[in-house]
């Protein structure tokens, strides 16, 4: 396993009160925005995943816009696969958890019918953002054959995966807390949310 602190190194972790894209609350952000910046300082990483999803041998592989995208298309690049991505499409209701979708460009759509297909994502917890592209990816006709991520955080993502019989690889793995809002022990004690 790699070392934690040089992956943290890359990020910027905040403490608070947060609101997920999933609909979750957590107590702790990691601010992604810079973690591609240095690419030779994330390589190390992205070629440890890259060893891990060999054996399913993908034809694509398809991240959410954006550390998703980024790690997808250095994937794609080391293992000689086709790179797609998703993109977010507002939710008709932003209210329930895992209300966010996410759609291929439609230009990827024969990119991807029939192939087999690796989700992945920077960092992935609730599995929010790799659910709904798993979603898209199948409704086109892919077949997923695998989901992973640089860090997993927590349970809860692993758990929406092992219910569809995905396997889930990552280079590191954290304990994590996510909460329903109506759950969350922060709201419960009157914590303001952190923007």
């Amino acid at each position: 396993m790699m070392r934690d602190d040089a992956f943290y190194a890359l990020v910027t972790r905040r403490d608070g009160h947060f609101a997920l894209e999933s609909g979750h609350h957590a107590a702790l952000w990691l601010d992604l925005d810079a973690l591609f910046a240095r690419p030779d300082a994330i390589s190390p990483f992205v070629a440890r995943l890259a060893e891990q999803l060999a054996p399913y041998a993908p034809d694509v592989i398809c991240g959410p816009l954006t550390g998703g995208a980024f790690l997808a298309q250095a994937l794609a690049t080391s293992m000689h696969a086709t790179f797609a991505f998703t993109e977010r499409v507002p939710a008709s209701d932003g209210s329930a958890l895992y209300a966010t979708r996410y759609q291929l460009p439609r230009a990827y759509a024969e990119h991807v019918r029939g192939k087999r297909a690796v989700i992945v994502d920077d960092v992935m917890s609730a599995g929010s953002s790799l659910g709904a592209t798993h979603d898209e990816l199948a409704t086109l006709g892919a077949d997923v054959v695998a989901a992973a991520a640089l860090l997993v955080l927590g349970s809860q993502g692993l758990d929406r995966f092992a219910a569809r019989r995905i396997p889930v690889e990552a280079v590191l793995r954290e304990p994590y807390e996510l909460w329903p809002p109506n759950a969350c022990p922060l709201c419960a004690q009157g914590v303001e949310r952190t923007r």
